[in-house]
């Protein structure tokens, strides 16, 4: 299928022309089928999609009882005393879910879901990182990593990870009959969610990523934490492998800090490196790819139209 940019003139068009994609897929399947299955992402870029969602769902013109979600990703290591808190803390991926589209329906999806991240202790997983070397590898090449805990860990904790917060959140979205709808944003660095810059595309498709020293820093400089000891320092993520299993992936960018990531997805090589690149090999193999783009991101691809064009990639202008 076709891997497709609409370049929109700002956030409020993109989040709008976004959300008429997935609104239209959403009617379309759940004429064929009893549930929809919807990958949601979390920070700035989605936030306007899921506000045109929303309206549309309390609106009556899709059915939110008959649709389920799976999340991206979610930190590990929140302050908290136990999973609970952890859970509602205001800077967890679950809370913002909540306050940004799971509150707002009318009528409730079936069942939203979120990676178990905060169900792990981060001081007794550091714990059984150190006492047990042998359990586990780093795979990666920058400074964010995958920790691969191997098949049959010496580790219960370990193991516990590996099998049901890691293995478990696969096994519920291939239970659920896939994702048909993936939302996802776009990192500074071409990341998607915590599948960092460097990690592998078969390092896992959920997995456990140690959080590079940047990514801590600016969660720390954009207020999220008030200081590196309070910001986690571990999350549980999809991998780009599960997330490009979608039946579509949508993908928002807006803003100055996404065009190189962006274009370097588009126009470079499919690489780790730039972890959404691997959506072209996803589309070429016959995936259905739309990136919804305002005009600062955009623009320069439209002057990049045949080098696109020749890389079967398909760009519209919506200005």
């Amino acid at each position: 299928m076709p891997f497709k940019i609409l370049v929109t003139r700002n956030f409020k068009h993109m989040s709008e022309v976004a959300a008429g994609i997935v609104k239209k897929n959403i009617t379309q399947t759940l004429r064929r089928q009893q549930e929809f299955v919807l990958g949601l992402a979390t920070g700035s870029s989605p936030t306007g999609l899921y506000k045109y969602l929303v309206k549309a769902a309390n609106a009556g013109e899709f059915e939110s009882g008959r649709i389920r979600s799976f999340n991206l990703d979610e930190y590990v290591g929140l302050p908290g005393e136990n999973a609970q808190q952890r859970t509602m803390h205001p800077e967890s991926y679950c809370y913002f879910m909540i306050q940004e589209f799971f509150s707002l329906l009318t009528k409730k999806f079936i069942e939203t879901n979120v990676p178990y991240g905060s169900l792990i202790d981060q001081k007794q997983l550091m714990r059984e990182l150190k006492s047990h070397p042998k359990d586990w590898k780093e795979a990666g090449t920058d400074a964010g990593r995958s920790i691969v805990i191997k098949a049959k860990p010496a580790s219960e904790y370990l193991k516990w990870i590996r099998n049901t917060v890691l293995n478990g959140y696969v096994r519920k979205i291939k239970k659920a009959g896939g994702i048909d709808v993936q939302i996802i944003g776009v990192g500074g660095r071409g990341h998607v969610a915590f599948h960092e810059s460097g990690i592998p595309f078969n390092a896992g498709k959920v997995m456990l990523v140690k959080l590079d020293n940047n990514t801590v820093a600016n969660a720390v400089a954009d207020g999220h934490f008030s200081s590196d000891k309070e910001c986690p320092l571990y999350a549980i993520s999809m991998g780009a492998k599960l997330v490009y299993e979608a039946k579509t992936v949508v993908l928002l960018a807006s803003g100055k800090r996404k065009i190189k990531s962006v274009a370097e997805s588009l126009l470079g090589d499919i690489t780790p490196d730039v972890p959404i690149s691997y959506g072209r090999k996803y589309a070429k193999e016959g995936g259905n790819l739309f990136y919804v783009v305002d005009k600062i991101v955009g623009q320069p691809l439209i002057s990049q139209k045949n080098r696109l064009k020749h890389k079967g990639i398909k760009i519209k202008s919506l200005l």
